[in-house]
Formats: structure tokens, sequence, C-alpha cells
């Protein structure tokens, strides 16, 4: 409102020839005016109740307090300055007062419609934020709900062994009950991690391992091959399923032993992991919910947004399942 004032002030002074007391007084007073008239529009503009109309309601504002503050200028500069020395001064006042409207008139409507934009923009936003806060919240909820459907296919395969077990090898039921209460006491300190180290991931994959050993005793065996960095991720709860599918397509069927193959490796900014096992189509198990590699894929679009991260394929002979994982920090070195 300075600079306002400060061109008042020349205008009045060099282009009207007023005297320099006149033209400050008229400058004073007008800038003084026009800011709390500015001051109340962005107010009312602000205690609009909704955005319905804003605009609308913007121009009837800018005309009103246009309208009040000419003729509150023009009543306070005349009671003012009204002496018979200043009575052309005064004259001048009143004749100019459709161009004093005008000017005012263009500049709170500016302020109003950008008062206007400022608060539908607002509105917008927190509109926007509420659909990304819930749209968060929705993906939480359904990455907890998928990673807690994996667990009970697992639980009651092991709960019916160690049932079996109880009868026939009561030293390998016991085992098998220990070895269960540790892995299921581990998935519950990683359900909170969106990510984890793959290392830490494998220590996982060796209890899993080590329960279904029990169960299949020396006919399941695992070959590991890797190659990456000790800074490899790997999102938790997505390697089991996928050999939970191996050994039970692997072994259906099949009365000698069963090598299931594991090669990880880094490639890129990928991690990537093959998972191999033996596949007859004419020896297959009843069809079950489907859900373990259906959920690994939605589990990946809802962490990574793709949908290009699981591949499955195979040969008549063998099934071979790849899963890849993108690595941050890989992609932050690249770039």
């Amino acid at each position: 409102m300075l600079l306002v004032l400060a061109k008042h002030v020349f205008i009045m002074h060099s282009v009207l020839h007023f005297d320099w007391e006149t033209s400050f007084t008229d400058a004073f007073i007008s800038t003084l005016i026009l800011t709390i008239s500015i001051w109340g529009i962005i107010l009312l503009i602000k205690a609009y109740p909704t955005t319905a109309a804003i605009t609308l309601y913007a121009l009837f504002v800018a005309l009103f307090i246009s309208a009040v503050t000419v003729l509150t200028q023009c009543f306070v500069i005349k009671w003012w300055i009204d002496t018979p020395a200043h009575r052309y001064y005064v004259d001048w006042i009143t004749d100019t007062l459709p161009v004093r409207f005008l000017i005012i008139w263009i500049f709170c409507t500016w302020v109003a419609t950008v008062s206007a934009f400022r608060k539908n923009l607002a509105a917008l936003d927190s509109r926007f934020q509420q659909q990304a806060d819930a749209s968060v919240l929705l993906k939480e909820a359904e990455l907890f709900k998928l990673r807690q459907q994996l667990q009970p296919h697992f639980l009651y395969n092991s709960l019916n062994s160690i049932s079996a077990l109880i009868m026939i090898a009561p030293d390998k039921a016991q085992d098998m009950v220990g070895k269960l209460s540790d892995f299921l006491r581990s998935s519950v300190r990683r359900e909170s991690d969106d990510t984890i180290a793959i290392a830490e991931e494998l220590k996982y994959i060796q209890s899993y391992l080590a329960i279904e050993s029990v169960r299949f005793g020396d006919r399941l065996c695992i070959d590991f091959k890797h190659d990456y960095t000790d800074d490899a991720t790997i999102p938790p709860f997505l390697l089991q399923p996928i050999l939970e599918n191996a050994i039970k397509f692997g072994l259906y069927g099949n009365t000698g032993n069963v090598h299931i193959n594991i090669h990880i490796s880094l490639q890129g900014g990928m991690l990537v992991l093959s998972i191999a096992n033996p596949y007859d189509p004419d020896m297959q198990p009843p069809r079950g919910t489907g859900f373990g590699l259906t959920g690994i894929q939605r589990r990946l679009y809802l962490l990574y947004a793709r949908s290009d991260l699981l591949e499955t394929h195979h040969d008549g002979k063998q099934f071979t399942t790849i899963l890849k994982i993108p690595q941050q920090h890989v992609q932050s070195n690249i770039d």
C-alpha cells in the first residue's frame, strides 16, 4: 500500500497540479480507506461457507465494497479539508466520483476474484489431501489384509502335520511345535516393516524350511544360489508363499526326492528371484483358492504400481516363478 500511496501523491501533485498538502491528504485518506476495504473483502470471502457460486459472490462483494469505499472517501476528504481555499478541489472530488468508483471497483474486483480463487484452490487441495490420505489408508489396510491371508495356509498345513505326528512320532511333533513357535514369533516382529534386508528374509525362509523338512524329511532338497549385495531389500512375506506353492506342486504325486532351485541375483536396479520346481501337468493337486500368487501380484502392484514384477512359466517338466523387486538404493546411485 505504500507504493499505492506514493503513486497517488505523485499523480495528484505532478499530473493534476494540486499542492503537496492536498495531494498527501487525498492520497493518505483514500489509501487508508481502500486498505480497510480490501481487508474487509478478504474476510468476507473467507467467511463464505462454501465454494459454490463463490465467483458470483466475490463480484457482488467487490461491487458493494467499491461503492461504500468511494462514498466514504469522498465524505471523509470533504469533511477534512472543506474550506473556501479548497473549494475547487472539493468540486473536483464530486466531478470525478464516477472515475474513482471505476478504478476502485476494478481493483476490488481483482482482489475479490483472487481471494475466491485461492479459497477454491485451498478447498480442492484439502479435498485431494483427504482423498490421498484415504487412498493411503486403504492401501495399507489392503496390504495388511494380504499379509494376514498368507500365513493361515501354511499354519493349517503345519498344525495338520503336527496332529498326525503326535501319534506316530511325538519327538518330531514336539520339534515341529518349537520350530513353528519360533517362526511365528519372527513373523510378528516383521509385521510392520515395508521392506527388509534379503539376508533377513532368507533367515526367515530357513525357519520355514526347517518346519517343512520335519513334514517331508529328506525328500525335500532346496538348492540356493545367490549373487547380491548386503543392501538388497525385499518386502517381507513374499518368498514364503512362492516356496509353499513350489513344494506343494513339486511333491504332489512324486514319491522320490524333489529338488527346488532358488536363484537370487541383482540385475540392474532389480533383485531377481527365480524359484524352479518339478512340474507334471498330469500329476497335480486339486486346485485351491489360487490366492498365493494372486496375493503376491496384488501386493507388488500396491507397493510399486507395476504389474510386471511376477512371472510364471513352465515347459512341461519344470515350473518357474520369477519375482522382481525394484531396489531403491540402486536407482538412487544411478540417478
